[in-house]
């Protein structure tokens, strides 16, 4: 009964071969193997061992009272796992990685892999000047003393009078910042601000903010062709390059339809050369710049072909247009849209494709101590509706407006000021109060989202023309224009073809004019009309 127990008679039964290393025989353990065993000797092997006189023959672990070599051998292998690069080395990878990294065009992948740290060098070392604040004899030595130390106040009282005046002066502060005057050059300052203007700067919108931040690889800045500075958001951007440089930023230039083409053209060359940027017009059926903007979307799925999915955020002011980009890019009504500031609430994901998914988030209003009441009304943060004195803004619109395109717009002509100016719209449009006097707030509240809506137009230039002159020395002027037409761009284009030596009409906005000839221009207009 014995014999069928042996391994070997087992195998010689059964027919099977097997190597004589592998081989079993009797006596051996049929249950562990070699790492088994090892791992029970090691939990064995934790008591002293001692012979039969009762002498310590091999101590337990970590028991032994033998000094160890504590001198490490001089060894490089020990340094195998280090590098070291000289400055000159250093310095060209410096200048390489640095316009690669700033080059918006390009993308480095796996930043984590690259040494980004060595691109920021700290210049500004602090120095401990020990010595200067405590002298080594009085520090240390026979004569070294203990020193009270140095505190800018004597006592709690001062220490509470120190805090009361910071406290004082924060208030005023925030008193100056509150009573800010809207318009710099005038004496007169407001009561108080409208708790109206502080729409799009509340916790719950920065919450929602930084939540599409987080959730998004790609990040869509929609800016207002009309006025794209003042649209944008230079505290995202910052954000973006300090705490997430993986992230891609581009910037929609939405509205150019409201605009001038060279105008575009011009906007859209000047911050190319920070971000990538894209013309757009928004609408589900007569869109333009869709199919620009979905194939870069398609670079960036490839880019990040390791992701099951991209996601897109769309940040931006109120009433920039980025619940219509997102209904143009899907060619359906996804999102809610209205030409009112403050239609979406929250952030909402919409699938655009398979690998691409797009999120919409509320309009933000970065705080800013330079833009007034009248910028932030006119730039479409708040709604007309809620504003209580909306006569008080109508003179800014018709310092931006040229006077011709409101009387083509308006048809009437010849006031002076801009009560006037209501007035004689009121009469005509027949919004009278009691008494035959004109609703002037009905009247301004017309005008103001029509300035709005591009019913009026105007627009920021680059560089530009005056917005009062229609001259050539307007040209030169440093301040931004915030109206003109198609036919006094042609002028300028004209006047640049045929004076392109003389220095002073050779860019109207800081960039260069096309090449083409009028003519050309425009039989390519007529072939384009008659498609």
């Amino acid at each position: 009964m014995g014999t069928f127990k042996k391994e070997k008679s087992r195998l010689g039964r059964d027919g099977t071969e097997k190597k004589p290393g592998n081989l079993r025989v009797k006596g051996e353990n049929f249950y562990r193997n070699a790492k088994d065993v090892a791992k029970v000797n090691m939990f064995r092997g934790g008591k002293a061992k001692y012979d039969a006189k009762g002498e310590l023959v091999r101590p337990a672990e970590f028991q032994s009272n033998e000094v160890p070599k504590a001198r490490i051998q001089p060894d490089r292998r020990w340094f195998n796992s280090t590098r070291v690069i000289a400055q000159p080395t250093l310095t060209q990878f410096r200048e390489a990685m640095g316009q690669k990294a700033n080059d918006p065009y390009q993308v480095l992948m796996r930043r984590n892999k690259l040494p980004m740290s060595l691109l920021e060098e700290n210049s500004h070392i602090p120095k401990v000047r020990v010595l200067e604040s405590e002298p080594f004899d009085t520090t240390f030595g026979p004569k070294a003393q203990r020193k009270r130390p140095k505190i800018s106040v004597d006592s709690l009282s001062d220490l509470a009078n120190a805090s009361s005046e910071r406290q004082n002066a924060y208030e005023e502060k925030e008193e100056e910042r509150i009573l800010a005057n809207p318009e710099p050059e005038s004496d007169v300052t407001m009561a108080a601000r409208d708790a109206i203007f502080n729409k799009g700067q509340s916790k719950r919108i920065w919450n929602e903010l930084y939540k599409v931040i987080d959730s998004s690889d790609v990040l869509l800045q929609v800016l207002d062709a009309r006025d794209p500075m003042g649209t944008r958001c230079r505290s995202v951007e910052r954000y973006l390059k300090k705490e997430a440089p993986h992230k891609h930023m581009v910037l929609v230039l939405n509205k150019i339809d409201l605009i001038p083409t060279s105008v575009a053209a011009a906007w859209v060359k000047i911050l190319a050369k920070e971000y990538p940027t894209i013309a757009f017009h928004a609408s589900i059926n007569n869109s333009f710049g869709k199919g620009s903007l979905i194939q870069l979307l398609r670079q960036y799925a490839s880019l990040h072909s390791d992701k099951k999915q991209v996601s897109v955020g769309l940040v931006g002011y109120p009433n920039a247009g980025k619940s219509s980009i997102i209904n143009t890019l899907r060619k359906k009504k996804v999102c809610n849209v209205a030409p009112i500031p403050g239609e979406t609430k929250v952030w909402q994901y919409v699938t655009l494709m398979k690998r691409i998914f797009l999120i919409d988030c509320p309009g933000i209003v970065p705080p800013s101590s330079t833009d007034s009441d009248a910028d932030l009304l006119l730039k479409g943060v708040v709604r007309v509706e809620n504003v209580s004195n909306p006569e008080a803004y109508i003179p800014t619109v018709l310092t931006r407006c040229k006077t011709k395109h409101l009387e083509r717009t308006y048809e009437i002509s010849g006031w002076r000021d801009s009560t006037e100016f209501l007035c004689m719209l009121a009469k005509k449009s027949g919004r009278l109060l009691k008494g035959g006097e004109a609703d002037e707030a009905s009247i301004a509240k017309m005008v103001l989202n029509d300035f709005m809506r591009g019913k009026i137009p105007w627009f920021v230039g680059p560089k530009g023309l005056s917005s009062g002159e229609d001259d050539a020395s307007s040209k030169t002027d440093d301040k931004f224009t915030k109206e003109t037409t198609e036919e006094q761009l042609q002028e300028d284009s004209e006047n640049v073809n045929d004076n392109n030596n003389k220095e002073d009409v050779e860019e109207w906005n800081g960039i260069e004019e096309s090449k083409v000839s009028p003519a050309e221009e425009r039989a390519a207009a007529e072939s384009a009309t008659d498609e």
